[in-house]
């Protein structure tokens, strides 16, 4: 629940995100820009490339969020920021070449790397089977479940409280899959846009709004009146930069890569820079951060 040291803006702490990037040698590496899909060096496509092929271009193509603070949204200089997009820099840092971040909503993750438009995903992408069949996800960086959120003056605190209410929910997430496998009994209410979903629950449009309960629990910090509760929802899920199916090199790379951050804690410093400060004491890092992509067998993602 909220405490008085987290009723602070997200938005506050855009100039810590992108302190952090240069603290971990992203900086002079990425600079950031926003863009649509470019091409790739050599005849090579953006999605097919090989890791060399992205250095020859000088530039990596990533799909990020740009609505879902703290981890990828654009900051009030407009600018992508967050801990994905931190990673993000990161990858382009270690292959030397710039970032060019696509927005990507939540139901054209997969999309965007079946048709070309991005290298990699790093929108918050959550491994499921039915997405492993379509894509390639590397091994886990971070974990989650849903949560659900609600205004404190009719908080939810039960999922049997949702039977004959209305959900909100964001189309192409988990959990939207899970309450359409597990709770028919309740009325899905569905956006395209997370921004479009939470001004939707600020309006008074539905009972309740479930994602995952990382982005609940700081939207919640941020909005006095409305509280978590439901903080732990299905089961434990990770996520995972994902390519195109069969780009097994940057496939490769990516899993290569993570072993190498896991070894300086990377991830463990990226949420202290950019998660942390939203946080406070309402999670933890050892909680939510997976290093050296180790936390889960890599079959989970198969």
């Amino acid at each position: 629940m909220n405490t008085p040291r987290t009723k602070r803006p997200i938005l506050r702490y855009a100039a810590a995100a992108l302190a952090m990037a240069a603290a971990l040698g992203a900086s002079a590496c990425s600079p950031h820009g926003q863009s649509a899909p470019g091409g790739g060096a050599a005849g090579a496509q953006v999605g097919d490339r090989t890791p060399e092929q992205i250095k020859e271009a000088g530039e990596i193509t990533i799909g990020i969020f740009s609505d879902k603070a703290p981890f990828g949204y654009i900051d009030a200089d407009g600018k992508p920021a967050g801990y994905d997009v931190v990673y993000g820099d990161r990858i382009a840092a270690d292959l030397g070449v710039t970032a060019k971040y696509v927005p990507v909503d939540a139901a054209a993750r997969t999309e965007v790397l079946q048709s070309n438009k991005v290298d990699i995903t790093l929108a918050n992408f959550t491994v499921t089977p039915e997405r492993a069949e379509k894509v390639d996800f590397a091994n886990p960086y971070f974990k989650v479940s849903l949560g659900v959120v609600s205004p404190a003056s009719a908080e939810i605190t039960d999922v049997s409280q949702l039977a004959g209410k209305t959900l909100i929910v964001t189309k192409g997430t988990t959990a939207e899959a899970y309450f359409e496998a597990n709770h028919p009994e309740v009325e899905l209410q569905k956006y395209d846009q997370y921004s479009d979903a939470y001004q939707a629950l600020e309006d008074g449009r539905g009972d309740a709004f479930s994602t995952d309960n990382t982005e609940v629990i700081a939207w919640a910090i941020a909005h006095p009146g409305f509280g978590v509760g439901i903080k732990s929802l299905g089961e434990t899920s990770y996520i995972a930069a994902a390519v195109k199916k069969g780009n097994s090199a940057l496939l490769d790379w990516l899993n290569n890569q993570l072993v190498d951050l896991g070894e300086e804690d990377f991830f463990h410093k990226d949420y202290e820079l950019t998660l942390a400060p939203v946080y406070g004491d309402a999670a933890s890092a050892d909680d939510l951060v997976v290093e050296g992509g180790t936390d889960t067998p890599q079959s989970a993602a198969q």
